[in-house]
């Protein structure tokens, strides 16, 4: 497979720097099989059916993005350097990995002040990070990082324009629980509690799961030859109980749906031995054409990068050209694309009754 198997020429008009108002109003495009359905999303009980099972990926984003000042004293005398500072991952030794803009600005040993409550010390730099080390920690750091930081937009948004307030709801999701993230599982945007209400009403019910989606979500794939690309690792955890819950729907021939490809991931990863179970670690499935599904029978998600891994996710799922055919019908309908936009429901067969996957 070629990294051009995966490319397409979206419009820019179409890449959504809003999410819909309210978030159920957001067009959905139904596909099964080789039928494709437009819709919305407050309509999502339509193409649902009693039984099926929704896994739900409840991690929650933090505001990790901060702007800061380093102040250095050298032979000019006293100068400061704006940073741009973005958080991807705590780890074990109790730092911070964040990129850090411009980094060659900053050394090892330096502080980093973004409140009169919050700075960091830089203490180390490699691979293009740095190790950050806060001054604080626990709930107070929350408090500290929830009063000045700016929620972490994808670069295709942040371009357009800065984060704003509106964003540190927009770019969360209802059931948001675990903190962790630095990136939205965009296709669970467009729900609300009304919207799940009425599902669970119809008898839909819901699995969470957690899957931290990080920074690396938006790397470019840099080979031609995708087998090649290294995946960036995400930290993740299905416990016994969602994965009870899985398996008794597989077992009775109900449908799971996972919303979003994170959630997808994850129970994918949990799954590869052919039967769900609990989980917990860091995951760098890749999920390309070829790709044997244990878990899924369908995918809820929005519309992703050309030449992205989303997009080898998305045709290991519905076929390579039956992908292009679905695209290029989102494109003349005018679907919003990418994590502000509308979102899909792709089911592999037209009669969905009959998928058997794995």
């Amino acid at each position: 497979m070629k990294l051009s198997d995966f490319d397409f020429d979206l419009p820019e008009r179409l890449i959504a720097v809003r999410p819909a108002k309210p978030r159920t109003s957001a067009k959905l495009l139904v596909a099964r099989g080789d039928q494709i359905t437009d819709s919305t999303v407050a309509d999502l009980g339509d193409v649902l059916r009693r039984g099926d099972v929704l896994v739900l990926n409840d991690t929650k984003v933090i505001p990790a993005r901060l702007f800061g000042v380093r102040h250095r004293t050298g032979e000019f005398g006293l100068t400061a350097a704006k940073m741009d500072v973005t958080l991807l991952d705590p780890r074990a030794d109790g730092t911070w990995g964040a990129l850090v803009k411009p980094l060659k600005k900053v050394r090892d040993g330096e502080i980093i002040v973004f409140s009169d409550a919050l700075q960091a010390e830089v203490v180390s730099r490699a691979d293009g990070q740095a190790a950050l080390l806060f001054n604080i920690k626990g709930d107070d750091f929350d408090a500290a990082l929830n009063a000045v930081g700016a929620m972490p937009l994808p670069p295709y948004i942040a371009a357009k324009r800065p984060a704003d307030d509106a964003d540190k709801a927009d770019y969360q999701t209802y059931w948001a629980k675990n903190a962790g993230a630095v990136a939205a599982p965009t296709a669970s945007l467009h729900f609300d509690g009304d919207l799940l209400d009425t599902l669970t009403q119809m008898g839909v019910a819901f699995v969470h799961v957690t899957l931290h989606v990080g920074a690396g979500t938006f790397l470019p794939v840099k080979v031609d030859d995708v087998s090649q690309h290294k995946m960036h690792a995400e930290w993740g955890e299905v416990t016994a109980e969602a994965a009870a819950m899985i398996a008794a729907a597989k077992a009775e021939g109900r449908r799971v749906i996972p919303v979003g490809t994170t959630a997808l991931r994850l129970v994918e990863s949990a799954a590869r031995s052919g039967q769900i179970k609990p989980w917990k670690g860091e995951t760098d499935i890749f999920i390309t054409p070829g790709f044997t599904f244990h878990v899924a029978d369908a995918l809820m998600t929005n519309f992703h990068l050309p030449k992205s891994t989303l997009m080898m996710l998305v045709s290991a799922m519905m076929g390579t050209e039956r992908i292009k055919a679905i695209y290029t019908h989102a494109m003349r309908h005018d679907y919003r694309f990418f994590s502000y936009g509308d979102g899909s429901i792709l089911f592999p067969s037209k009669d969905t009754s009959d998928v058997v996957r794995g």
